[in-house]
């Protein structure tokens, strides 16, 4: 036994001072990513606390307020065009229970007068556009500005006719793939792997897994980018529907496992950018920023714009 120990000691010592040199100096050992766009501010829905959500109207608004990136969701309609849309049923945005897959897109009802900011409850947005926006709209109107597209269905059509509109406006390295589910990442990856991605469900927990066994820098990683939330934000601005997450001692262990600053500044030496969202207040901007995030997701790029003028240094 004592032999044993006699080895393994100090090959675990060693393997444990290698690990946090190499993940505070990562480019020791990988390349870092260069990707065409470097993103402060992201606009959720397009800035759905300041315009009805997901429209025309809420693009241009965010992007008149500065915006670096839009994040947007994706559906087909019956007759096949791309609509941006959170929702595949309409019924939280328009008052009709019917599916956007079930309607031909001069069929689609207009959203609410009144819609409900998703992750500021008990606020509401509206506007003079209720109309739900066509993707190729966007691209056409805003042929710069980077896009973070989640795709939330495994609908081969969807990801090839979203892919076709990226390559027929040039937009390869200005997209995102997005998507929580592993099995959908890798089809949107089949169908155009030169558009950068970013971390689903199942490869943030082997993030985690990887960091907290000590071998994230030996690791390479293909994505280009961690969305997640601020657990700060839920209960709080964020109500969420599952019980387990109303439960505080599990968002307080969830904050304590996933924010983690070393991991953060590490992810961003590699190229790898982090946006946090949705943060709809000050506080949530400034910890998201705090805890290493490169970049802030929010429904109000207006409050984002301001908050990022009298802090230079993070914008």
């Amino acid at each position: 036994m004592s032999s044993f120990l006699f080895f393994i000691l100090p090959a675990l010592g060693g393997y444990a001072l290698t690990s946090v040199y190499l993940l505070k100096n990562p480019l020791v050992l990988h390349r870092r990513k260069r990707t065409a766009f470097y993103c402060t501010h992201i606009s959720h829905r397009g800035g759905c606390g300041e315009r009805i959500e997901s429209t025309m109207d809420a693009f241009t608004h965010a992007v008149e307020q500065g915006t670096q990136m839009i994040e947007l969701d994706c559906h087909l309609t019956h007759d096949g065009h791309v609509v941006v849309s959170h929702d595949e049923n309409l019924l939280r945005q328009t008052g009709h229970d019917v599916s956007m897959s079930s309607l031909n897109l001069q069929d689609l009802p207009v959203y609410k007068e009144r819609l409900e900011v998703t992750f500021y409850a008990g606020r509401f947005s509206s506007g003079a556009d209720r109309k739900f926006a066509l993707l190729e709209d966007l691209f056409r109107k805003f042929p710069e500005i980077p896009v973070s597209i989640e795709i939330k269905e495994n609908n081969s059509q969807l990801i090839e006719k979203v892919s076709d509109l990226v390559k027929r406006y040039n937009r390869d390295e200005l997209t995102v793939w997005a998507s929580v589910n592993s099995n959908i990442m890798e089809q949107c990856r089949r169908t155009n792997g030169s558009m950068p991605y970013s971390f689903t469900m199942s490869r943030g927990v082997l993030l985690l897994l990887l960091f907290y066994s000590g071998l994230l820098p030996f690791v390479p990683l293909g994505e280009s980018l961690l969305q997640f939330y601020l657990p700060h934000v839920i209960n709080r601005t964020f109500i969420p529907e599952k019980r387990i997450l109303r439960n505080r001692l599990i968002i307080s262990l969830l904050e304590t496992v996933t924010m983690r600053k070393s991991l953060f500044n590490h992810l961003a030496a590699r190229g790898i950018q982090v946006h946090l969202f949705v943060c709809n207040e000050e506080e949530d901007i400034k910890a998201a920023f705090e805890v290493g995030a490169t970049g802030v997701m929010t429904d109000y790029p207006t409050l984002l714009s301001s908050y990022l003028s009298r802090n230079t240094n993070q914008s």
